[in-house]
């Protein structure tokens, strides 16, 4: 079984990963083995976590795992939501859609680690486009939320893939659902959503994603 380390944002990415990704990739004898990157540590050894707070902080983290020999590769699943102003390729980034933004991203990231063991992966533009992948299942779970199906079927058919939902501060993935519902909560609701839809239709919709996950499975 070929060991892949990937280093994630938070639980929420945690959980999908150990519950929905993870079980696919072991069918393709991928082991996908999250690790919350640190952004804090004690001289205990307990580690403070959540979020890419700084590129310098991403860094560490992705070279730290790449020292471990057990692991064939490293990869990463960070939104490019609010990703820090220092990480690499920033300064050049491209207009355009969302998913050229993460491939010139992932290239300058890639190139700064500079490891042929080392992959990146950037979610476009946040996890919360994943609970645009199926307005319907998504809806069910919010059930006291009237029209609430209706409401994410207009959102989502202005739009290409759940991807291209943008990265706006008052219009991203995250940003939209709140406003539907404001007691959304990510590592919950995040969670159950991704689970009820199901892998298969999120890389359906999800092209950048399912390229992702197409890599991760020819490591096997």
């Amino acid at each position: 079984m070929n060991r892949i380390y990937v280093s994630i944002e938070g639980q929420t990415e945690e959980t999908f990963i150990r519950e929905l990704l993870r079980r696919h990739l072991w069918e393709h004898n991928v082991d996908l083995q999250p690790v919350i990157i640190t952004t804090r540590r004690v001289k205990q050894g307990k580690n403070f976590k959540g979020g890419v707070l700084s590129y310098g902080k991403a860094r560490n983290e992705v070279i730290r795992l790449l020292n471990d020999s057990q692991a064939v590769a490293v990869t990463t699943m960070y939104d490019l939501y609010h990703l820090p102003k220092d990480f690499p390729g920033q300064d050049t980034r491209p207009t355009g859609d969302g998913k050229a933004k993460a491939l010139h991203l992932e290239k300058a990231f890639q190139n700064d680690i500079g490891s042929r063991h080392f992959h990146p992966y950037l979610q476009v533009h946040e996890f919360e486009a994943f609970l645009f992948v199926n307005p319907t299942r998504t809806a069910n779970m919010f059930a006291e939320v009237e029209n609430l199906e209706k409401q994410l079927q207009t959102i989502r058919k202005k739009f290409p893939t759940p991807e291209d939902i943008n990265d706006n501060p008052n219009t991203a993935p995250s940003k939209r659902i709140l406003s539907l519902y404001p007691r959304y909560e990510k590592p919950l609701y995040g969670t159950l959503v991704t689970l009820e839809v199901g892998l298969d239709s999120i890389r359906t919709e999800c092209p950048h994603f399912n390229e992702w996950v197409t890599w991760l499975e020819s490591l096997g």
